[in-house]
């Protein structure tokens, strides 16, 4: 269901005021160049006939429509509210802070509105992500050698008991049970086709997909089954170093990517990942040329199906494989992402 729109004039009249509060309410496209910009665009307006106004990315680039060069409508800065962004950015700081309703109160903040907003991007609610993330931080350095009394102190609890209650709920297992147990650490990475929920165990990435994508709720329970670990907010020098890998992707400076990676799978699923990984930057294949590739030509559809189960998208890139006649086929982030990415590496060549 499309999201509903203000009123042909009310938005007309906006893009020629340059309005920002309509930002992210809707998108305008000129039909005369094929363009599609935001409603604050500082190129010239175009008359009403020759416009067409859209709630999303997604309607947009379906239509055909190329973003515009001006104003960047794929760009993804401010995505994140101001107010969201400053408290962000103090928890990467100090991953260990502890800010308490007056505190947020003290910043112009208003409590409960953090709150709907952590829980509609996250998942959870501003506190829980808080613990989550202490306890995250806490299991990497006591599964490092740190003690677990430094832990639970260094992590702001005040008693052993209060933390070890935390841990437990949010991982599974007792501090004391970390060098055996694991956790995903997992973080949300903004990009120009929207927000993504990235994961990493110690070993390297073991997940990346976008957050409106197709039954991701399983794909997330899949991953805890798979690794018997919980998925936990937080930060690791392997979600950072892939969201500076994403940005340069995106940015038409990287082709490759150089991570670690870890994905558990069935040989014949690991067969098919690998196979998706030797496929060029800008090139496409086939399902039956990736069943050639993999010397099992009757393997199509158990191929179509080892994709879908891809948990690692982009850096896996399963959107490289299309149909026999060159139709797009098959992709839980939505057929739209999948032409975008495509386009983005062609136009690299």
């Amino acid at each position: 269901m499309q999201t509903p729109l203000p009123s042909l004039e009310t938005m007309y009249q906006a893009l020629l005021k340059k309005d920002s509060r309509f930002e992210g309410i809707f998108f305008v496209a000129v039909k005369t160049t094929g363009i599609f910009c935001r409603p604050t665009c500082t190129a010239r307006k175009p008359k009403k006939e020759n416009v067409e106004f859209f709630s999303s990315v997604e309607e947009a680039v379906k239509k055909g429509y190329r973003a515009c060069k001006v104003c960047h409508p794929l760009e993804y800065q401010g995505e994140i509210p101001y107010w969201v962004q400053s408290i962000l950015e103090e928890i990467q700081t100090n991953p260990y802070a502890q800010l308490k309703d007056q505190d947020l109160r003290e910043r112009g903040i208003e409590p409960n509105r953090l709150r709907r907003w952590f829980k509609k991007h996250y998942g959870v609610t501003f506190q829980n992500y808080l613990r989550a993330s202490r306890v995250g931080q806490a299991f990497e350095k006591i599964k490092e050698g740190e003690k677990v009394i430094h832990a639970a102190y260094q992590s702001g609890y005040d008693s052993l008991s209060g933390f070890s209650d935390s841990f437990k709920k949010t991982t599974g297992f007792s501090p004391k049970e970390s060098k055996k147990g694991r956790v995903i650490l997992t973080n949300r990475i903004l990009t120009p086709l929207g927000p993504m929920i990235a994961g990493s165990s110690s070993e390297g990435i073991c997940l990346l997909e976008f957050t409106d994508r197709i039954r991701l709720d399983k794909q997330l329970q899949k991953t805890e089954e798979l690794f018997q670990a919980k998925l936990t907010p937080g930060e690791s020098p392997h979600l950072n170093q892939l969201k500076n890998q994403l940005l340069e992707y995106f940015q038409h400076k990287r082709t490759d990517f150089s991570l670690p990676l870890d994905v558990p799978g069935s040989s014949f699923q690991k067969e098919v990942w690998q196979a998706l990984q030797r496929i060029p930057y800008g090139e496409t294949r086939s399902y039956q040329e990736q069943a050639e590739s993999i010397n099992n030509p009757k393997a199509v559809r158990a191929l179509g199906k080892a994709n879908g189960d891809n948990r690692i998208a982009i850096i896996i890139p399963c959107h490289r494989v299309i149909g026999k006649k060159g139709d797009l086929r098959g992709y839980a982030g939505g057929l739209w992402r999948k032409q975008y990415l495509l386009e983005l590496e062609n136009e690299r060549q």
